[in-house]
């Protein structure tokens, strides 16, 4: 399968704007662009508007189903991963994804619009098993059952998100907190275990 970008133009443009936007000159050409992040043989949706900075890593294996989409003007920044190990990741329009946070793909990672993940989150939709004590942890295997982070969402600097999560529309997750069930829309949750604190408005 070969990467779904509607023709070189526009991958030639996403090149331009990243350039710019960080004061580089554009020195490769498209196939460049794809070879540096890595998209061949990979299902890859990049809308002409948005932007990826080219320290920013993007990994997609070739096993069925795995895909990254990113929608209109919406930015991964500096250091930031999606890998999608096996899965789906999805991002609507207007995205920040800021540096060094990592968006797994594994079960299915569905972002919506306007969405806010601040430095240094994780979004991991896949757990390991380790119900038995007698066998080591990495022969167990995983399950995947998907995270949901509905539209408006703020995901402050160091979260996590775990597996079988739904964020829902307009909340708020306060810095370092982590995500282990799912937090109604227009809710600010904060700590480990995430827990509401308030509601917005």
């Amino acid at each position: 399968m070969t990467p779904r970008f509607s023709s070189d133009a526009p991958v030639s443009l996403l090149a331009a704007k990243i350039c710019r936007r960080l004061d580089r000159r554009v020195t490769g050409s498209a196939a460049a662009l794809r070879r540096r992040y890595m998209l061949a043989g990979a299902a890859v949706e990049i809308h002409p508007s948005a932007t990826i900075s080219p320290t920013a890593i993007i990994d997609v294996g070739n096993e069925r189903g795995e895909q990254i989409v990113l929608g209109a003007h919406s930015f991964v920044m500096h250091g930031a991963m999606l890998l999608t190990y096996g899965g789906r990741i999805e991002l609507g329009e207007d995205c920040t994804v800021n540096p060094y946070s990592i968006l797994y793909g594994h079960g299915g990672l569905t972002i919506g619009n306007h969405v806010r993940i601040a430095a240094h989150c994780v979004l991991i939709p896949a757990k390991h098993n380790f119900a038995d004590p007698n066998q080591p942890i990495r022969s167990q295997g995983q399950s995947a059952q998907g995270i949901l982070i509905e539209d408006d969402v703020w995901i402050g600097s160091r979260a996590t998100v775990l597996d079988g999560c739904r964020i829902g529309m307009g909340s708020v997750i306060g810095s370092g907190a982590v995500v282990t069930r799912d937090i109604e829309p227009y809710t600010v949750a904060v700590g480990v275990p995430a827990r509401p604190i308030g509601r917005r408005g």
